[in-house]
């Protein structure tokens, strides 16, 4: 089992392995609930839980979370790829997609095939290119079979009816247009994951649409509205995004903006006020006092010569301000809604290093909300970083020892 944190420091988002374990027992959820609070108990981190956790969709860790009261977060690589799975149960496209598969077996099994290929590829000035094998794992493994196969759609057909036992692979101009809707509905989706950014609706119908291309995109977008319509799931998407000055209150509905408002002010005046105390710990002994104990009497500092400007300064006062933590805090949440939104290939954290000074609550919320990932991909890392750690030749490593080595190789650059 592994385990990551992450979380924001000098506003850049940053990441660390805490921890590779060695799980011999049961992976049930309350197994799997009593490992995670062990580690959060070695690291010392907050026993109250993290902001979040993300997670996959697995039922035994769903339960895990659920039975220390933690708030999860689903992974939305693992969604995305349910509901595009889901979005495409239609006879014509499982027929489009069992003749892609089995054309890129034919041509995957013999080197004569291969040879014929690129033969026409060149007569037709087509690209040199091997077709692409689907991954049951990877939903984007898809489209790029499907591309592939549109794009030498010529050159498999002239390969292919030329043998009479791979002349029932040739696709049709039915399967033609299906493949086509699959790729006009999966393209955006694909180039969205790539950027995990964009501001208009990736599967709004276009116009150009065909019918099978809107019920693809209906059918994925539904699945993903019923699985995101959590209500704690839904709430901390809510504030993660309005604390993003790209987005502010843009995607979140009137009704819930004035509660969601309240509780950006609860939330930023319990984080100021847990800062307040744990700063009034530290400062019961200052750093200096200590410092000039430690080495002895300071010498007198040497008088400096008055400039004649020093008889005009008069004495600073302190600013008093008559307002109260809350009023001051809502004052900062006005004056970041009357903002004008960032750009939406902008830094977030980098708008947030630079206005810390006039938010200075607001950015409190932002540091915690921010860093929390959308997809569970940095644990899948460290489990392709461990295959590459314990191999054949390395399976006598003791569980601690591949502990250190994986958590040496993950974060010896922090």
């Amino acid at each position: 089992m592994c385990v990551t944190i992450h979380y924001i420091l000098d506003w850049k988002i940053k990441s660390a392995c805490l921890q590779t374990t060695y799980f011999p027992q049961d992976h049930t959820g309350e197994n799997i609930a009593e490992a995670l609070r062990d580690v959060t108990a070695t690291w010392m981190l907050n026993p109250n839980g993290p902001v979040a956790i993300t997670t996959d969709n697995g039922a035994n860790i769903v339960c895990a979370v659920q039975n220390n009261n933690w708030q999860r977060m689903q992974c939305f690589g693992h969604r995305l790829h349910l509901a595009i799975g889901h979005g495409m149960q239609d006879p014509h496209i499982t027929r489009a997609i069992s003749l892609c598969k089995e054309t890129v077996s034919a041509f995957s099994y013999t080197w004569k095939k291969r040879r014929e290929l690129a033969e026409v590829q060149a007569q037709m000035n087509l690209p040199a290119h091997q077709l692409s094998t689907e991954s049951t794992t990877r939903w984007g493994s898809r489209l790029e079979m499907v591309e592939r196969v549109l794009e030498q759609e010529r050159a498999l057909a002239k390969v292919l009816s030329a043998d009479k036992k791979t002349r029932p692979l040739v696709l049709t101009w039915q399967d033609i247009e299906v493949l086509e809707a699959i790729q006009r509905a999966l393209r955006p989706l694909q180039d969205f994951t790539d950027a995990l950014s964009g501001e208009d609706s990736l599967l709004a119908p276009e116009e150009g649409d065909s019918e099978l291309t809107k019920s693809i995109k209906h059918n994925i977008l539904t699945y993903l509205n019923e699985k995101y319509s959590e209500p704690s799931t839904s709430d901390l998407l809510d504030i993660a995004s309005f604390m993003d000055p790209r987005f502010q209150g843009k995607y979140v509905s009137s009704g819930k903006l004035v509660a969601l408002k309240e509780r950006v002010i609860c939330e930023a005046q319990s984080l100021l006020g847990d800062q307040g105390s744990s700063a009034g710990v530290d400062k019961a002994v200052p750093q200096s006092a200590q410092e000039s104990a430690i080495a002895g009497p300071v010498p007198p500092i040497a008088k400096k010569k008055k400039t004649l400007a020093s008889f005009f300064v008069q004495d600073a006062t302190p600013y008093s301000s008559s307002f109260t933590p809350r009023e001051s805090i809502a004052n900062e949440l006005l004056s970041y809604l009357k903002s004008v939104c960032l750009e939406s290939e902008a830094d977030p954290l980098q708008w947030w290093q630079e206005h810390e000074v006039a938010y200075p609550a607001l950015s409190t919320l932002a540091r915690k909300y921010l860093c929390v990932p959308a997809t569970s991909s940095p644990s899948e890392r460290i489990f392709s970083c461990s295959g590459n750690i314990v191999t054949c030749q390395r399976a006598a490593l003791k569980p601690d020892t591949v502990d250190r080595l994986v958590f040496l190789a993950q974060n010896i650059k922090m």
